[in-house]
């Protein structure tokens, strides 16, 4: 049985979460690195480490100690443009924790590290305080990703519905949780998520 070990991301996980990332970008969404939209993926540390209130997770395989999935949550809100002004407005910087990178390389899907990486990162919002909602987007293109966000979330804006279909993404708010005892949690192989 293979196990797994969700931990804060050291310097040494940090080329690990990138590859995991950027194979996604090119893999999953078919747009390779785009400046605009990546640029944390390549200066990890700086958007996700040093600063407060911003973390970033990582599940290691520990068979092999590669990093398989990732997850990140940062203080900045959606920025308009590009996503609608309600959408801005409505999750602004610093009161607004954003979901980023949950991302997990497709050879260890469907075995809950994605959610037990969201639980994590909802967990780390609440310890930090601060934060008066949880919010993230996703692009329904995206094989799993749209019914995935919508078992821990309300959809609160779907572009694909606006009179122009905006960037055609959907927008979600997650609830903020009550905070989990700190500390890295191993983990056997786990039931797959539906």
């Amino acid at each position: 049985m293979r196990g797994y070990c969700i931990r804060t991301a050291t310097p040494d996980d940090l080329d690990g979460a990138r590859r995991v990332m950027l194979d996604t970008v090119y893999r999953d969404f078919g747009t390779g690195y785009v400046p605009r939209w990546h640029r944390d993926i390549i200066d990890l540390e700086k958007a996700y480490v040093v600063p407060g209130r911003h973390t970033l997770l990582v599940a290691v395989d520990e068979a092999d100690g590669t990093v398989v999935a990732t997850g990140a949550l940062d203080s900045r809100g959606p920025a308009h443009p590009p996503n609608p002004r309600e959408i801005a407005e409505r999750f602004p910087s610093g009161g607004t924790a954003q979901l980023r990178r949950i991302y997990v390389q497709p050879g260890h899907r469907r075995r809950g590290l994605a959610r037990l990486l969201v639980q994590e990162l909802l967990d780390f919002a609440a310890a930090e305080g601060g934060y008066h909602a949880v919010y993230l987007h996703t692009d329904p293109a995206v094989t799993g990703a749209e019914p995935f966000w919508r078992s821990l979330g309300e959809v609160v804006c779907d572009e694909r519905q606006l009179p122009d279909g905006g960037q055609g993404i959907i927008h979600f708010e997650i609830p903020l949780r009550v905070p989990a005892p700190a500390g890295p949690r191993a983990l056997a192989e786990t039931p797959a998520v539906s």
